[in-house]
């Protein structure tokens, strides 16, 4: 997994980039909201770690626009040609 993010900074904005390996999500959710359920991804680099927290809608809508396009690379066949 690559992190991309960008910080405004006292003199301007400062890119930081990361890797690593998802090691673990948890769902915190609250009975009495279940609306205010967070998804919480839990990753571990070489030489960096986080926690990245997301809401039960960022998670829906990404579903729906990712599952579809994987479905259509899932039909695609490449094929070699000798010359």
């Amino acid at each position: 997994m690559n992190i991309k993010t960008k910080k405004k900074n006292f003199d301007g904005f400062v890119k930081l980039e990361t890797s690593g390996e998802i090691k673990e999500f948890f769902i915190s959710e609250d009975f009495l909201n279940p609306k205010d359920a967070k998804v919480s991804v839990c990753f571990r680099g070489k030489d960096s770690s986080g926690i990245i927290n997301f809401s039960v809608n960022e998670i829906e809508k990404m579903y729906k626009e990712v599952w579809p396009k994987i479905n259509e690379f899932r039909n695609v066949k490449v094929m070699k040609f000798k010359k």
